[in-house]
């Protein structure tokens, strides 16, 4: 049986209906065209007459108007050719970048050398060695008074005796003062102790510097905000002391002169120079930070009206000086010359390692590698697949050193002795002229202002002794590059490292007699073609008769 086909509706309707929807129609449009009419708008385009025949100058108004057409059409047609060119550009950047990771690594290392050669030949390289020391003689020459920053948790490492024996020698009759900065770091004890130690020689001004100055806008910004606790820790961040003293001391000094006092601010990488600066000033006047070797050049930074000091980068460390202070002065590890893993490995040996354990909060370990995929995993250093990322690790263990976060003191030497470059007359003169009781209950104002850590919670650590440093280029090319790598690489083995209570143990047991070696001695054996033919044929008359 088929099936019946389905009929589609039928779009007939009545005549009535339809009339009804065309004069709706009708009313609409009429509505529409009034509408339109009071708005002033007309949907016709008037038609160009263009220029009657019986205007004057007929041509060159047909003329002028052909121009402005075709200027208009050539101005359209650089648009398109610039958006031609800029996506050209565009594509072939693309097109650079996916072809660079795609090319071998020798290829890319020669692209990285011209591009450095190319750099050289435009201007000096500010990172260099010869600019860095050429910018630190400008300081010296410049300045009449030097303040050189050291690190209070290890002063006698900090100091470099080229730079100081720079200034007593260089002429002006140039003062030379101690700063002993991040003293919020140390035990009080070991504070004082340094202070009687190192006055012997030149003036010392105890200082903490400020690391939460803010930029002169952001300040303005945030004056309007009141905090609800005005009662503030003053031994944190944000707080200064010593500045006060240092600026009366200055200011004192440079009332005896007629001329404004120039004072430079020199010392190693990450004493703090930039942070005094800016602690001076009120406000963030250099730029400073936890990195190592930021400051690449002098700068000024006027503080009074008489008073300007002098912004320095840091001394370039000699390379013949131990590993633990090429560790903590230098700038090997910023520029590539030594791994982090290796500078963590040197400071490890320099403390205990209990003080270190309970530093960190870690369980025992065996060597650095272990300790730094502890210190990771502590930290949450994670890798893909949850591997400890030492090298992360160790860069922060290494920023928690070298910059104002971790506690670490050294003992002050008892019996000191001047040095070669000093005298009873030069200590005299470097003393002469500054109000030296003011500078004593200044500094007793600072030790009671701040709060210092507790003695069992800060690392002792071995100084090594002053850091050598380099001032000139001739020093720079004499010195043998390859000193500090022998050290290094005497000392790196596979064995356990040893701590400092390792050692001192280690040292007891050389009065007992050394054990005597065994000693084998050649003894020489003939291998002719007779003797092993002989040798070889068995006798056997010697065992069955």
């Amino acid at each position: 049986m088929k099936r019946p086909k389905l009929r589609k509706a039928s779009k007939r309707i009545s005549c009535s209906k339809r009339y009804k929807i065309q004069k709706k129609v009708r009313e609409h449009n009429r509505k529409l065209r009034k509408e339109t009419k009071k708005k002033g708008v007309s949907k016709r385009v008037k038609k160009d007459l263009g220029v009657p025949n019986s205007a004057p100058f007929k041509e060159e108004v047909l003329r002028e108007a052909e121009q402005r057409r075709l200027k208009i059409e050539e101005e359209k047609e650089k648009k398109r050719q610039a958006q031609r060119e800029e996506r050209a550009q565009k594509r072939k950047k693309d097109k650079d970048a996916a072809s660079k990771e795609t090319e071998p690594k020798a290829k890319k290392a020669r692209q990285d050398e011209n591009e450095k050669h190319l750099k050289k030949a435009s201007g000096p390289d500010k990172s260099s060695k010869q600019f860095l020391c050429s910018e630190l003689n400008k300081v010296i020459d410049a300045s009449d008074v030097v303040l050189e920053v050291l690190d209070a948790r290890d002063p006698l490492g900090c100091r470099c005796p080229q730079l100081e024996e720079a200034v007593l020698q260089s002429k002006g009759n140039k003062k030379l003062i101690l700063v002993l900065n991040k003293i919020d770091l140390v035990p009080k004890e070991n504070v004082e102790s340094w202070i009687q130690c190192l006055q012997k020689e030149f003036p010392v001004v105890l200082f903490k510097a400020s690391t939460q100055i803010q930029d002169k806008t952001v300040k303005a910004k945030k004056s309007r905000i009141v905090a609800s606790n005005d009662v503030l820790d003053k031994s944190r961040a944000a707080a200064c002391f010593g500045n006060s003293c240092l600026t009366e001391l200055l200011s004192s000094y440079a009332a005896q002169g007629e001329a404004s006092l120039r004072v430079g601010v020199v010392g190693f990488p990450n004493v703090g120079k930039s942070s005094l600066v800016n602690s001076m000033k009120g406000i963030l006047a250099c730029n400073a930070g936890v990195k190592r070797g930021i400051t690449k050049s002098m700068q000024d930074v006027h503080i009074l009206k008489n008073v300007k000091l002098l912004d320095s980068p840091g001394v370039v460390a000699s390379p013949s000086n131990p590993p633990a202070s090429m560790a903590l002065r230098s700038l090997q590890v910023e520029e590539g010359q030594e791994g982090v893993l290796e500078a963590v490995r040197t400071l490890l040996k320099q403390c205990d390692k209990t003080q270190i354990m309970l530093q960190y909060n870690v369980p025992d370990y065996r060597n650095s590698l272990e300790f730094l995929t502890l210190f990771a995993k502590k930290r949450s250093y994670l890798q893909k697949g949850g591997v400890p990322n030492t090298e992360q690790a160790a860069t922060a263990f290494l920023a928690d050193w070298t910059g104002a976060k971790m506690s670490y003191h050294c003992k002050a030497a008892e019996n000191h002795s001047l040095p070669a470059y000093l005298s009873d007359t030069v200590v005299a003169e470097m003393q002469n002229g500054w109000d030296l009781t003011k500078l004593k209950t200044g500094n007793m104002e600072t030790l009671k202002g701040i709060k210092f850590p507790n003695q069992a919670s800060s690392i002792g650590f071995t100084s090594k002794g002053p850091t050598a440093g380099l001032l000139t280029v001739s020093d720079i090319s004499e010195v043998n590059p390859g000193v500090g790598s022998t050290e290094e690489g005497a000392e790196k083995n596979d064995e356990p490292e040893q701590t400092v209570e390792d050692s001192n143990t280690d040292k007891e047991p050389e009065k007992e007699p050394l054990k005597s070696h065994v000693q084998f001695q050649s003894v020489p054996i003939d291998i002719s073609l007779s003797t092993a033919t002989t040798d070889d044929a068995y006798d056997f008359n010697t065992d069955f008769k």
